[in-house]
């Protein structure tokens, strides 16, 4: 089964530019999918979000908010596929 990271963010966001441009770099070497979640196309989400952008989730999990610690990712990738 495939991993999904998640990224919350929204447009002119440069530091959600950057954690995408990093997570595109990963993906393919660990396969997860990659899903981007506009926080302006949902008012809850806007106001849970909005100060903490880019947030970037593994399979549900909140791990990080403005850039990913990528070498505790690829980490976590590691051992979720090892399972």
């Amino acid at each position: 089964m495939s991993q999904k990271v998640t990224v919350y963010s929204r447009g002119g966001c440069h530091l959600c530019e950057v954690a995408l441009g990093q997570l595109r770099a990963l993906q393919g070497e660990y396969g997860f999918e990659l899903v981007e979640i506009d926080i302006e196309g949902d008012a809850a989400i806007h106001a849970a979000y909005l100060e903490r952008i880019p947030v970037i989730a593994l399979d549900g999990q909140e791990l990080y908010d403005f850039e990913i610690d990528q070498a505790d990712l690829k980490s976590r990738l590691l051992r979720a596929s090892a399972r």
